[in-house]
């Protein structure tokens, strides 16, 4: 944090003792040395029977905004087979398709084999138009996941019918818009801990702007081009909470919740945590090119905007940053959820420490993220890749116009590659992208990231959705021998899916927290299911922290197994399984 800065927040803090000191000096740098190969990352999306493509097509000699989002991707069990299938959300174009060769989403159903099959029509889920995002949560509390997919134009609420389809309850649920609307990232969230879960959206450019055609002509590059400079000076947005009123239907209650308060920005991803540790579910929201935003709940269906005054709107320099993907994890494991945001090229990622009663510190260079500025990052998360217990960082990256959608922007080798950054243990991350195996070399247009143990290995598998072209599926060759654990949350007064509740996870001497999320990353869904690495140890204590506030202790549970926990009864099964 530099000088400037610092001074803001001791001043915003009006002299209370009671509010934690701000990091006002940087740490001295820490030399880090290099590592042997932790992990060996191999896209096996082919084999695997992800071959369909996820399409934007273009103007050979003009460039438009809409061409340059979507991309979000999905991990969720559609079916309660206990095995983590994937959808992919596609996108559309400028020209005509012929006849039964129209981009679609894609629903995959996990084979239990190593390889999955198309099952969209059979699930009902063919639908072609402009795919932006997805998420999901169990809106009717029936025990089976529902789909929410955003789009340019008109959002879609497939309900899961139990039986491997899915029907269009959009209409009926009161989800249509009065108008169409550049949607982007969405989540599901209990905001009132009423047992019922709410959704929120982001909107990203005034709708009139998606499709709008510039001009091509090199001299005028920058000059009547404002798509190559981001959207500043375009319309901007406000997101949408919508209330579940618990019979099957929502209601718009934005302007009453406060959400329509903070000024218009370009809303990309939302992420619902705990920010507070107050026990109600907070919203922080990923903005391009304007001030990020943090609602804080006041427990009474209202919510406040805070991001200036918490330290997350901007950089520590007080600039605004073009904000893509989120995530939120304790990656120092201090009890408090940290925010990781990415951004635009020849910018660095964002990592805000929480240092606790809603203030958070911009430590970006203290952590080693700062060389991070060479290409557009969307999809991120925390995720423990060699289960040592320590969150590490992934992040997907991919040129703004993607290669197809038109002559003028060819893709480099590196545009494309991702990112794997290796928890320390000491505040501080190393890059070991060039040594975590041929998936994290290869270079692809890459936008919504998804974590989750696909293959049922007691490792974390990561899909990518990429642009015109093809998922990547990166399963590590090079499985860690430390151990792990795998909880389940099963809803009972509080919502069925469990979304908000948290769990905190002690072993050798070290205490991790997570908690159910719906949406995150680039407009994209990962595993409900939580994840957690112990390192060397065979057992650890587990304590589940419902949403609502009822605490349950489970005592020690031996490694290496799925827990699945239903409140109010406790473990229900446990299932051991790994590599």
């Amino acid at each position: 944090m530099n000088r400037r800065n610092c001074l803001k927040r001791l001043v915003y803090a009006g002299g209370s003792f009671l509010l934690p000191i701000p990091r006002c000096f940087p740490r001295a740098p820490l030399r880090v040395e290099g590592r042997q190969d932790l992990a060996h990352y191999v896209d096996v999306a082919r084999e695997s029977g992800l071959t369909s493509q996820t399409i934007l097509q273009g103007h050979e000699n003009k460039d438009f905004l809409l061409s340059t989002t979507g991309g979000g991707v999905a991990l969720f069990d559609y079916d309660n087979d206990g095995w983590l299938d994937i959808f992919i959300v596609n996108g559309w174009g400028l020209g005509g398709f012929p006849k039964g060769q129209e981009p679609t989403n894609h629903l995959y159903h996990n084979n239990r084999d190593g390889t999955f099959t198309d099952a969209t029509e059979k699930a009902g889920l063919v639908r072609h138009g402009w795919g932006q995002g997805v998420c999901v949560g169990d809106y009717d509390n029936d025990g089976w996941l529902d789909l929410f997919i955003t789009y340019y134009g008109q959002n879609v609420l497939y309900h899961n019918n139990g039986d491997g389809t899915f029907t269009d309850m959009t209409r009926e649920a009161g989800l249509l818009a009065p108008q169409n609307q550049w949607n982007s990232g969405a989540a599901f969230l209990d905001y009132d801990r009423n047992g019922h879960l709410d959704l929120f959206v982001s909107h990203y450019v005034g709708f009139q702007y998606g499709l709008t055609l510039y001009d091509s002509n090199p001299s005028l590059v920058g000059v009547q081009s404002p798509v190559l400079y981001g959207v500043a000076g375009l319309e901007g947005t406000r997101s949408t909470l919508y209330r579940n009123n618990g019979d099957g239907t929502f209601t718009d209650v934005s302007q009453a919740a406060g959400i329509l308060k903070p000024e218009t920005a370009y809303g990309f991803t939302p992420c619902v945590a705990d920010y507070d540790n107050d026990g109600w579910p907070d919203i922080y929201v990923a903005n391009d090119s304007t001030p990020s935003f943090l609602f804080l709940n006041n427990h009474d269906g209202t919510f406040r905007e805070t991001g200036l005054l918490a330290g997350v709107a901007f950089d520590a320099n007080g600039r605004t940053q073009a904000g893509m993907g989120v995530d939120a994890g304790d990656y120092d494991g201090d009890g408090q959820f940290d925010i990781l945001k990415t951004n635009f090229s020849d910018e660095t990622p964002a990592l805000f420490h929480n240092d606790g009663n809603g203030f958070f510190t911009d430590v970006t260079f203290e952590a080693g993220l700062a060389g991070q500025t060479a290409a557009v990052k969307w999809g991120t998360g925390f995720l423990d890749f060699d289960n040592d217990g320590r969150p590490d960082i992934l992040i997907a990256t991919g040129p703004i116009y993607p290669p197809g959608t038109s002559s003028r922007h060819p893709m480099t080798n590196r545009e494309g590659q991702r990112v794997l950054l290796y928890n320390l243990d000491n505040g501080r991350f190393e890059d070991i992208s060039g040594r975590a195996g041929p998936g994290f070399l290869q270079s692809h247009c890459g936008r919504g990231a998804a974590f989750g143990d696909i293959f049922r290995t007691g490792q974390l598998d990561i899909v990518i959705n990429n642009i015109n072209d093809a998922p990547t599926l990166l399963r590590n060759q090079r499985p860690s021998p430390n151990n792990w654990l795998l909880v389940k949350l099963v809803g009972v007064e509080t919502n069925r899916a469990a979304i908000g509740s948290r769990v905190v996870v002690e072993a050798s001497g070290r205490r991790q927290m997570q908690e159910v999320r719906s949406g995150g990353s680039f407009c994209s869904q990962s595993d409900l299911r939580l994840h957690f690495g112990l390192g060397a140890a065979r057992e650890a204590r587990v304590e589940v922290r419902w949403l609502g506030g009822k605490t349950e202790s489970l005592g020690r549970i031996p490694a290496n197994r799925l827990l699945t926990v239903q409140q109010g009864k406790g473990i229900i099964s446990q299932e051991a399984f790994g590599s």
